[in-house]
Order: C-alpha cells, then structure tokens, then sequence
C-alpha cells in the first residue's frame, strides 16, 4: 500500500483496521483460520456481524471495501488459490449531499478569528486557503512554501498517492499567507525538516488534521452557525459555488483532484437543488 500504490499513513492504517475487524470477528466465533481456509460463507456471515454492530452502510462499504483488496493482495501474492471475496457484495449507499456554506456563513467564521492572538493571522490564512482552493485537510497541512506562486496566483498541490495538480489561489488567501509569513510564522522557533511547511503550530513543526478539525468546529460555536462543519464542508463549498457560477465539471474535477469524474458530479446534484431553492421562492407558479 506504501510502497506501489503510495497512500497516505491514514488510509493504511484504515484499511489495517478493515482486516483487524475481520480476525476481531473470528476470535468473537472461537476461530482461528489460516487466510487459506477463509471461505466466501465466512466473509457472508462476518457482513451479518458487522451490521449486528450497528455500523452505518458507509462504514460497512469502507470494510468490505478493505477486506475485498486483502484479498486482491493474498490472491497476487500467491498466498491463497481462491479469492473467497471475489463475489461480497458492498451495502447498497444512499448519495447523502453535503452540507455547504454561503459566503455570508464563511465570511462569519473568518471574522470570529481573533486577529490579536499569535496564531489569529495563520487561521485566516488556513480558512482562505481552505476555500479558495478546495483543499482536502491533508493537502493543507502539508503545503510547502516552496509550491506557492504568488505571481502567477496558483500552488502546487500532493495529493491522494502522491499525485500532483496545479490549482488557482484567490488574492484574498494569498495576501494572508502573505501576511502570516511576513508577521507571524517569522516568531515561530521552526523546527527541523518544517522550513518549507507554510502552516505551523507554537512549537514550529507542522499542524495535525485534528488541530484543523478544532479549530473549524470551535469557529462555528463562535460565530453562531448551526451547521456540523468540518475542513472538508469548505471544499465542499469551493466545488458547489463553481458549479453553481456555471464552471466545467472537469475543470472542478482537475481542481479537486478526482480521479473519477462520478465523484465530482454529486455537486451538480448540488446544483439541482439550488435551483429548484430559487424556482420555489421567486416564481410566481411555485
């Protein structure tokens, strides 16, 4: 998973945990297997028990997902003869559209930042990237000083197996990285191997994803919004507004870095129901 397919220390730890609940299940059984003797009847009734769990579909796909390429992966390595999840069927999804915020909403969580504190100038900065951009909380965490182009207004982006995507930055985000580099991040002792890291913490080394997380939720609680937000509902909202200002759903696609062109198309769904918002208020035979 590290080395040939090059994904993230969060993906791999999910899809351990994907196989880890599948010997969780054997042991709640008294059995002990070699993958060798895992039949399909096996895997069929290990589903039944993780819904007994009461995990929701998506949760369920995720694992089914995960034991579906353990398998992949034994059956090329020549470990097992049969595949006995060639035929497991993943629980049927309902698309649930995410939540998205207007620019009144996002223009109220970046003014509940507290500009007189130290870190007040990098959050603003994090929000406007977050939005301008459509980032996903680990490209931004990992952004380097050295992939941002001010004058050309675009950055550089790794994202999911270390693929690369250009994307455009707005002035707005860019004058306050602008103005956390040049006032702020210059106070932080840096530490070593964080001297390209755009975003740091007190202690100079870089932001975790959960350090994001909070801080998005503890903005929402300040600024009174109702909504469960979370760093991705911004990327959310970056994709949602371009489509809904008439932008070509590749060129969003190439922005976001899908590599499906499926993924993308949940936000003309999006789109949908924005219109069919505004037919119901302002037309006269609604």
């Amino acid at each position: 998973m590290k080395l040939e397919r090059s994904l993230s220390s969060n993906s791999i730890e999910a899809y351990m945990n994907d196989v880890q609940k599948l010997f969780q299940y054997f042991e709640s059984i008294s059995k002990t297997p070699h993958v060798k003797e895992i039949t399909a009847a096996d895997l069929k009734l290990f589903i039944s028990w993780i819904n007994e769990l009461g995990m929701l579909p998506s949760t369920q796909a995720r694992v089914v997902s995960g034991i579906k390429s353990f398998f992949d992966f034994l059956l090329l390595e020549q470990l097992i003869t049969e595949d006995p999840a060639a035929l497991l069927e993943t629980p049927r999804l309902s698309r649930k559209l995410p939540d998205v915020l207007n620019i009144e909403e996002i223009n109220g969580l970046i003014a509940a930042i507290d500009a007189a504190k130290p870190e007040g100038m990098r959050n603003k900065a994090i929000l406007e990237v977050l939005y301008s951009c459509g980032l996903r909380v680990t490209e931004l965490i990992n952004l380097r000083i050295s992939n941002v182009f001010p004058d050309a207004e675009f950055i550089k982006v790794i994202g999911k197996g270390n693929k690369e995507r250009i994307v455009p930055i707005g002035q707005s985000a860019l004058k306050y990285i602008k103005i956390y580099l040049e006032e702020s991040r210059v106070h932080v002792p840096v530490q070593k191997g964080y001297e390209d890291f755009i975003f740091l913490n007190r202690r100079g080394s870089g932001l975790s994803r959960i350090s994001v997380f909070t801080l998005i939720k503890d903005l929402a609680l300040k600024s009174g919004l109702k909504k469960s937000i979370s760093p991705h509902t911004f990327r959310h909202s970056f994709a949602t507004h371009l489509i809904e200002g008439g932008a070509d759903l590749r060129a969003v696609q190439e922005m976001l870095g899908h590599s499906s062109i499926t993924t993308t198309e949940i936000y003309t769904h999006l789109d949908r129901d924005y219109l069919k918002g505004i037919i119901t208020e302002f037309h006269s035979r609604t």
